[in-house]
């Protein structure tokens, strides 16, 4: 069976997949491994033997195309948190970092552990493979005279401290979150820093009369946005006419309008407007239909709404966009994305037009623009390769991890460069997700398992193991009791940067199961790029000290 298995690496590779998505549902005390447990079933294949492991190619576009999807989807989540809270979170992915190197120092001075050890150990236990790729850059340009035995010493330690790298994370992000009883849902709900689309807010429609004449002061977008309403009005009927709503139209006392929003935000307009009516405008669709429509047409997709002329060209308005598995009200700044599904409101002859504008195809949100996609990947692993300069003779590459999510983090906010559509409608984008982190998964496990266990079988092995899971569960509590208790980031955000912290496509994996939202993308992005360059730098710094 095993002379089988390394025979057919594809064998291996569905074998592992299957398995591990067998294993990832079992739950234990409430948690399970999710699509993280690939990760273990391909460390115990790969420890049966040395040869039984998957080619370098399927772990390297696995890694290549995780990272740019959660790149695209995550940019525009990225440089927006820069701007509210984005360097607090950074400069605490810093601070966390430059601790877990001064921790691994200490014990590899405690230990008498030579500095390409600590290097790989700090690398492994942190789950960064550019770092360790930075390492050994670093040691061939010494000059060494046994090279090859000095090329060795970091591997081993990284592959022996990487397992339990993701190991303790998962361990303690998922006590964590059983200690402190965070409810992800219920903090998500209530996370007001974080972008519409990445927290699901059940949203309403009511009807409300204007009994306030004061309100006709101000027109209804001057009116919502002195007011912070983040809700869209529907119809307005006045005496005997039914019509769209206009921002620019001016409510009158007796008007009778529908505001689409969460419950909070249609308590501040009725409270300002008048009263509830029992009324229901929109069950009347004699005149002014809805109808639910795909956007799948690329020369919308990455446009704000207040550029497509909506109103103008059509009569028509906007009032909810779905996202995946979340809805949210729009606003004149929202940049819609291909497979969007947005709800349009307009006179019932203008639907059709309406609809043929946005696209209304579901085939063509399959389909995924080659040329885009290709030239993003490669504008990324071009970026990734160019070697970067540091102070002092040193340098780094960000690699296939940082590459790509730089470039699409960039690209994502981007949205489109003329006729180039870089973001991919949200289907495709999940299915090359959970497609690439399989193989990443699958690939590290095989290719790990065999140094891990014959490490273990020798006595230094156990000696970088119980150190790395210090460094590991040390940097991985001071994240989490920091962010979590001082500086009151939620938890979800925070299993997000303990993704990013560790680089680890894993942990972020088991995030967004956990948490069932995309608040962990948030974390991660925002906080990835930092984290994998700080991680290079301080593996040489290590590796330069300790020699």
């Amino acid at each position: 069976m095993i002379k089988l298995l390394v025979d057919n690496p594809l064998l291996l590779l569905f074998a592992v997949a299957a398995l591990g998505y067998l294993l990832g549902r079992v739950k234990i005390a409430g948690s399970s491994l999710g699509v993280a447990a690939v990760l273990f079933v391909g460390l115990a294949f790969g420890a049966l033997d040395p040869d039984l492991r998957l080619p370098e190619l399927l772990y390297q576009l696995g890694l290549v195309l995780f990272v740019y999807t959660v790149g695209l989807s995550s940019g525009p989540s990225f440089f927006a948190a820069l701007r509210r809270k984005g360097l607090r979170d950074n400069a605490l992915i810093v601070v966390v970092l430059a601790v877990a190197a001064a921790l691994t120092g200490l014990l590899a001075a405690a230990l008498r552990l030579k500095g390409a050890v600590a290097a790989g150990l700090f690398a492994g236990s942190l789950t960064n493979t550019p770092a360790l790729a930075a390492v050994l850059e670093y040691l061939k340009a010494q000059a060494l005279p046994d090279l090859e035995a000095a090329l060795t010493e970091p591997v081993v330690a990284y592959s022996v401290a990487y397992p339990l790298g993701v190991v303790g994370t998962l361990i303690a992000l998922a006590l964590a979150r059983r200690w402190w009883r965070v409810d992800y849902a219920a903090e998500a709900r209530h996370f007001h820093d974080a972008p519409p689309a990445a927290v699901h807010k059940q949203l309403r429609n009511r009807t409300v009369r204007v009994t306030r004449p004061e309100v006709s002061a101000m027109s209804i977008h001057e009116l919502s946005r002195a007011q912070g309403w983040e809700v869209v009005f529907g119809r307005v009927r006045r005496g005997g006419e039914l019509r769209v709503a206009d921002g620019q139209w001016r409510l009158e006392l007796g008007d009778v309008v529908t505001v689409v929003g969460v419950a909070e935000a249609l308590e501040r307009v009725t409270a300002c407007l008048g009263e509830v009516s029992e009324e229901r405008l929109d069950l009347d669709r004699s005149r002014l239909d809805y109808r639910r429509v795909f956007v799948s047409n690329p020369k919308i997709a990455g446009h704000r709404l207040s550029d497509l002329n909506l109103p103008q060209q059509f009569g028509a308005l906007v009032t909810r966009v779905r996202r995946g598995d979340v809805e949210f009200v729009p606003n004149g700044d929202t940049v819609l994305e291909l497979g969007d599904r947005v709800r349009v409101l307009t006179q019932r002859q203008a639907m059709d037009a309406v609809s043929k504008f946005l696209g209304d195809s579901y085939r063509a949100l399959s389909e995924i623009d080659v040329l885009s996609f290709s030239l993003g990947l490669a504008l990324g692993l071009l970026l990734g390769v160019a070697p970067i300069p540091l102070p002092g003779g040193l340098g780094f590459k960000l690699g296939l991890a940082g590459g790509p999510l730089v470039a699409a983090l960039a690209l994502g906010a981007l949205q489109r460069s003329g006729p180039l559509v870089w973001t991919l409608p949200f289907s495709a984008n999940l299915t090359l997700r959970q497609l690439g982190l399989v193989l990443f998964l699958a690939g590290v496990g095989t290719r790990a398992g065999y140094a891990f266990l014959t490490t273990l079988a020798q006595g230094a092995g156990l000696t970088i193991l119980a150190a790395g899971l210090l460094v590991t569960a040390g940097s991985a509590w001071m994240l989490l009791w920091v962010g979590y208790r001082l500086l009151k980031i939620p938890l979800g955000q925070l299993a997000g940067m303990l993704a990013g912290l560790t680089t680890q496509p894993a942990v972020l994996g088991f995030a967004l199961e956990s948490t069932g939202n995309d608040l962990p993308n948030v974390g991660y992005a925002t906080v990835y790029p930092i984290a994998t360059i700080g991680k290079i730098v301080l593996a040489q710094l290590l590796l330069a000290w300790l020699r």
